[in-house]
């Protein structure tokens, strides 16, 4: 059992009400083993049923309340994992949206996508099974060896020499069994990265004329999860024979040395039946432990995968409200020191010092040696061909991402992990499709300010130019959009977007081709709204549409990852450089 599971909410007062069920279990138990043994041994000397009838009444009794109890146990236990497991997946959502894109990416997709639907159902198998089994592997043998010891002291030392044998057993199988499951582990999240990459680039392939050869990669890492998954199965079952055999050896050595001594005349028939019901009984919570142990495995890493992204989360919030450093012991985050604090104004300066971004593998770096200084607020365009680093530069100006080398200042105070939180509460993120929520027109706008009062909404909707859209909706602001509801135009869309960044009114706007899937009469029109909203605020503007750079006060030309020059507008076209070559190629006309 992981030692994160008593970090739950409420996991101690379960692990009691658990361990008073377990103990009343093991009450029934030996009742129900005494009792039926006396019919028993009675009925053998002559006794007739109706005279037993009493006893075997109490003995119906004792067995019913045995699986009385194991059913209310069952329920605590499938209660605290249901509210534990709904509780981890919101905290490891919330998170995750705090962390933003950069964090998906760095983890794999398809880890995390499977780590949040499929993860959490493991996690509550885990729990459900893991707190029952244990408390029952810790209480009941102990009483039933002790019940067993004060009625015959042979079987009792036979019992305790034998459980240490299968407890060695049982832990020996752990250890290769999480070897196995480790590997097998691995080799989904690679096949999940693996089968979202290819969903993703599935049209190119197409395109390219690859699709087919592509197959075989696929068949190969299908392959390889197959062979993981067979050898742990392998060792599932073949360490439950083994742990049946063991069982089954040991309760034969008893029911041997009871069958000895009965002929020897040594020991009567009642204690002597009475051990040998009880000897099972002994050995069948550290049984079902080893059973289950492969069954829960996947949900105790998977929890704790959960958890470690939880803490490290809250260690950096922590760290962002406190202006203090701290490091995770003891799953706690500790205070280790402090941190400066910094804080979007307009008199703020921005700077980046030698800023580059090599993801992994081989390949070019996305940036470069990337240095600017920006002096107060301002409308900041970043221009550059296509794959030039226009969207990681806004990433990483968003906090979304960590640069590989160099660091990024404001007002003197350098970008850390402990600050990441505190710089992007001050950020609006505005992509080039955004993603509309499945829920009302109204609550999508209220994204950045789930606060904002009615009023305050129907003004940032009206800044925006969703007016005309809401008074034609049967719902208003009511009407539900997203997955499942009315679909709206990217132009619609990216109105939605403006009216959240009004409505947030935060300091720094970041744009990301925002109207690169528009035509150019929505773009123009929606051209109006926007630059009304780049007053008294920063903005960072990436796109390859330049006739947004009239309304530019600085420019960032990027060429392959570096900055090929920067200046204004006129500036620029007067060098007759990079930008000037890009201008010239659109054909935009601006002069």
């Amino acid at each position: 059992m992981g030692k994160d599971l008593l970090g739950y909410k409420g996991a101690k007062i379960v692990f009691f009400l658990v361990a008073v069920c377990t103990l009343a279990q093991s009450m029934a138990i030996l009742l129900q083993a005494k009792w039926l043994a006396e019919a028993i041994s009675a009925l053998f000397a002559g006794t007739t049923l109706q005279e037993q009838g009493e006893t075997i009444a109490l003995f119906l009794l004792a067995f019913l309340a045995r699986h009385g109890i194991f059913t209310v146990q069952q329920g605590i236990a499938q209660r605290f994992a249901e509210e534990t497991g709904t509780s981890l997946r919101k905290q490891l959502l919330e998170e995750l949206f705090r962390n933003g894109p950069s964090f998906v990416r760095s983890e794999g997709t398809g880890h995390v996508v499977t780590l949040v639907l499929e993860g959490i159902g493991k996690f509550r198998k885990y729990a459900e099974l893991t707190i029952p089994r244990m408390m029952g592997a810790g209480i009941t043998p102990a009483l039933v060896w002790l019940y067993v010891f004060m009625t015959d002291r042979i079987s009792g030392i036979i019992l305790l020499v034998t459980m240490p044998i299968l407890i060695v057993f049982l832990i020996l199988v752990g250890l290769a069994a999480r070897k196995q499951t480790e590997q097998q582990l691995d080799s989904y999240q690679m096949l999940s990265n693996h089968f979202v990459d290819s969903l993703r680039g599935l049209t190119t392939l197409k395109f390219l004329g690859q699709s087919r050869k592509h197959s075989g990669s696929i068949g190969q890492v299908s392959e390889g999860y197959r062979a993981a998954t067979m050898r742990t199965l392998r060792v599932a079952f073949l360490s439950s024979f083994a742990l049946d055999f063991f069982t089954m050896l040991s309760v034969a050595s008893v029911a041997v040395n009871l069958g000895l001594r009965l002929i020897n005349g040594s020991l009567e028939l009642l204690p002597a039946l009475l051990i040998l019901i009880l000897a099972p009984e002994y050995f069948l919570p550290v049984r079902m432990v080893g059973a289950d142990f492969h069954a829960t495995l996947d949900g105790k890493q998977a929890g704790e995968a959960m958890q470690s992204i939880i803490r490290e989360a809250r260690k950096e919030r922590l760290e962002a409200q406190t202006g203090a450093t701290f490091k995770i012991k003891d799953n706690i985050p500790v205070r280790t020191g402090s941190t400066p604090r910094f804080q979007w104004e307009k008199s703020s300066v921005l700077e980046l010092s030698g800023i580059g971004l090599q993801h992994a593998g081989a390949g070019p770096a996305s940036l470069e040696d990337v240095s600017f200084r920006i002096s107060g607020q301002g409308r900041i365009g970043i221009v550059g061909e296509s794959g030039a680093g226009k969207s990681t530069l806004i990433e990483l100006l968003g906090g979304f991402m960590t640069p590989t080398s160099g660091e990024m200042k404001l007002s003197g105070v350098k970008l850390g992990h402990s600050s990441r939180d505190e710089w992007r509460s001050e950020v609006t993120y505005m992509p080039q499709q955004p993603y509309l929520f499945s829920a009302s027109l109204e609550d999508n706008v209220r994204f950045y300010a789930p606060d904002a009062s009615r009023a305050q909404v129907e003004a940032a909707v009206e800044a925006a130019g969703l007016a005309d859209l809401v008074n034609n909706l049967p719902g208003g602001l009511a009407e539900m959009i997203g997955g499942g509801g009315r679909t709206l135009s990217g132009g619609q869309a990216q109105r939605v977007a403006l009216a959240r960044a009004l409505l947030g009114g935060r300091q720094v706007l970041l744009l990301d081709e925002p109207t690169a899937h528009l035509d150019i009469e929505t773009e123009y029109e929606l051209k109006e709204t926007m630059v009304s909203l780049f007053q008294d605020k920063w903005v960072f503007l990436a796109t390859h549409r330049l006739h947004w750079m009239r309304d530019m006060d600085y420019i960032i030309v990027l060429h392959q990852g570096r900055i090929a020059e920067t200046g204004t507008h006129d500036d620029l076209m007067a060098r007759r450089g990079v930008y000037h070559g890009l201008i010239t190629s659109q054909m935009e006309g601006v002069q």
